[in-house]
């Protein structure tokens, strides 16, 4: 399991064509992909299981707690990002609410494109 970031202190102002915005880059992918939109009410949790393809959590709002093989959690929240490798068990769960966007690929590699969380 790894931890990056994709908040707006991470990214890079966007000027061409007289645009005024800050772009995190989160990805680049020539495979094929699924990508999803996962909600997740008060009390929610994806159960423990094994990742089929390499994951990528990107947590959009609200707040909560993953972890992988071992039985530790570790809190995320909005701008963070968690990728787990194929065959990584892992499990997200939230005591308030999060939205988070789920990309799945044989093709990812987080690292190329987002800083690393400290």
């Amino acid at each position: 399991m790894e931890f990056y970031k994709f908040s707006k202190d991470s990214g890079k102002m966007i000027s061409n064509f007289n645009s005024d915005f800050v772009m995190s880059r989160i990805i680049q992918i020539d495979k094929s992909v699924n990508i999803g939109c996962m909600h997740l009410d008060k009390k929610g949790i994806v159960g423990y299981h094994q990742a089929v393809v390499p994951q990528l959590l990107l947590i959009l709002n609200g707040e909560g707690y993953v972890r992988s093989e071992k039985d530790e959690y570790f809190k995320v929240k909005s701008g963070d990002a968690v990728f787990w490798e194929k065959h990584e068990w892992h499990e997200t769960k939230s005591d308030l609410g999060l939205t988070a966007i789920v990309i799945e690929s044989e093709e990812l590699n987080p690292s190329l494109f987002m800083p690393l969380k400290k």
